[in-house]
């Protein structure tokens, strides 16, 4: 019995004693934190996407990089997720939906493989859902659900999409009903494959985002949304063309993306330029994180560089540490 009792004595102590430590370590381990904050890693709110649209120079007219293979470069570069742009592939004329079909089986293996998550597809020159031709809107919104389906395939969670109107940009209106009707009932369609309809401000009318808030007011479904971008704001250019010319009208940036947050289910970041201490020439990245960050968003943000100073991927690279050295200085 009294060996017992010893070797009870012997294991309580060892057991306090290694108590002791273990709170001795915590201790020197918070007082090294205080004496150096550095040494405490700060993740952003957010988390980071790539927008292939970055790489559209290398994928379209270089050659140097492969539609395909987006999701390694994207891993390489040391992004989560990934944002494909249809635009960026061809499909087969009068086989469109076996062709696209082939495309996701590819692109699903490709991100799987590298694990990358697919966060949306960006459609373009799928006709146009807010023009006044109810015929050539129905059209669009068909040619607009291959991509949703494709999108549910390759499991994202939203698809972007234009609101342009073609000429019914003039009559702010007619785009507005237009739109509502365009978007909304490929929403609907949407909403039966989980996917989200999300506009992006991309120049004329749907780069106003106080008539864009209003779409979204109108519309009135969860999984119907905004996708602002940073960069495009510019709502009439000198030549009347939504892309070529010197911008003469702009909406507020920071305004319109505070706007536009209310409604957001991704964020863009798009980028350009960059001064000697590597930050944004023209936009202020810490004021829209900041917007961003009070909304709540704590989702994908995707770097989408579209300048010709910096080659694509160090400007890529330049705008991925850009947001990561914002974040850090946000409230």
């Amino acid at each position: 019995m009294k060996s017992n009792r010893m070797n009870t004595s012997r294991i309580l102590f060892f057991l306090l004693t290694i108590s002791i430590c273990i709170t001795s370590c915590k201790e020197t381990t918070k007082n090294e934190e205080k004496m150096n904050p550095e040494s405490q890693i700060t993740k952003p709110f957010f988390k980071l996407s790539l927008a292939q649209w970055s790489f559209h120079r290398a994928i379209r007219e270089d050659k140097t990089l492969s539609n395909l293979d987006f999701a390694k470069k994207a891993k390489e570069l040391g992004f989560e997720g990934v944002e494909y742009v249809s635009q960026l592939y061809t499909l087969e004329k009068g086989n469109e939906q076996a062709s696209l079909d082939s495309l996701v089986v590819e692109l699903k293996k490709r991100s799987d493989e590298y694990d990358i998550q697919n966060v949306l597809i960006m459609i373009d020159h799928e006709g146009d859902l807010s023009v006044s031709d109810k015929a050539a809107r129905d059209e669009a919104i068909r040619r607009h659900s291959m991509w949703v389906d494709a999108a549910a395939a390759l499991g994202c969670s939203s698809v972007r999409v234009n609101l342009f109107g073609g000429d019914d940009e003039k009559d702010p209106q007619a785009w507005h009903d237009n739109s509502v009707d365009g978007m909304g009932r490929l929403a609907q369609y949407a909403a039966t494959k989980n996917i989200n309809v999300i506009v992006e401000n991309h120049g004329g009318l749907s780069s106003d985002a106080a008539k864009v808030v209003e779409v979204m007011k109108a519309i009135n479904l969860p999984n119907c949304g905004t996708l602002p971008d940073f960069g495009n704001f510019c709502v009439k250019r000198d030549s009347g063309e939504r892309w070529a010319g010197n911008c003469i009208e702009e909406y507020d940036i920071y305004k319109g993306t505070k706007e536009l947050m209310a409604f957001a289910k991704g964020v863009s970041a798009k980028s350009r330029n960059f001064d000697e201490n590597g930050n944004e020439t023209d936009i202020d990245y810490v004021k829209m994180l900041q917007i961003v960050k009070d909304t709540g968003f704590s989702g994908f943000i995707g770097v989408e560089y579209e300048g010709s100073v910096l080659g694509e991927k160090e400007g890529i690279l330049a705008t991925k540490n850009l947001l990561i050295n914002a974040s850090k200085k946000l409230n």
